[in-house]
């Protein structure tokens, strides 16, 4: 559809956008030391970059957008993606670090870690915040490019495969985004990401848009 903007909010090479209950978020994961020159991607500028959008600058965007027949759609990634999140909170993380915001673009082998249940609470306390600033009934969470290396050698995502009774870190990646669809309707918002959210198994049942 043409009247929808898909906001890209967050990722391995920076978080975009302010988060009250978790400021670290903004205050070092906004933030990179370097971005790869455009002419040669293996050689970095070395120029610090940062910036994030305020909860009042989204608003005034959404209702911009809003005066005009746009519906505005966020999207804040998972499991993967997340580098810019645990830079700022590594105890998200499988190893708990030391992360740092990803400087080059491609994909990372730190992402969530599926197994700790506090990884849960944080996400559901940042998307109550999101929900809070759009009221799209689509909320995207991307759940591409998610490395189970981590996964495969961590005690509490291992612990959590045979509690749940999954077959391997692929059934655990569908737990995972079960998890968080099940929540986001219960907020009666419907889930969606890239294809990759249907490895490892189905999706909840979620609310008719």
């Amino acid at each position: 559809m043409l009247n929808v903007f898909h906001w890209h909010l967050t990722d391995d090479q920076g978080w975009r956008i302010e988060i009250k209950k978790y400021p670290k978020l903004t205050e070092i994961g906004s933030k990179r030391s370097a971005t790869p020159i455009p002419s040669n991607r293996k050689r970095l500028d070395g120029t610090p970059y940062e910036g994030f959008y305020t909860q009042e600058e989204i608003k005034d965007v959404v209702a911009y957008a809003a005066e005009r027949f746009i519906r505005v759609m966020p999207e804040i990634e998972m499991p993967g993606h997340s580098g810019a999140a645990l830079a700022a909170y590594p105890e998200l993380g499988c190893t708990g670090g030391p992360y740092e915001v990803r400087q080059r673009w491609g994909i990372g082998k730190d992402v969530y870690c599926a197994g700790n249940g506090n990884v849960y609470v944080f996400l559901e306390n940042v998307l109550a915040e999101v929900l809070d600033l759009f009221p799209s009934g689509f909320i995207h969470i991307g759940g591409d490019e998610c490395p189970k290396d981590r996964w495969k050698t961590c005690s509490k995502c291992q612990a959590m495969i045979k509690q749940e009774g999954l077959h391997g870190e692929h059934e655990l990646q569908s737990y995972f985004i079960k998890t968080i669809g099940e929540f986001l309707a219960k907020k009666n918002r419907r889930l969606i990401g890239w294809d990759e959210i249907l490895e490892g198994g189905g999706l909840p049942q979620m609310p008719r848009s």
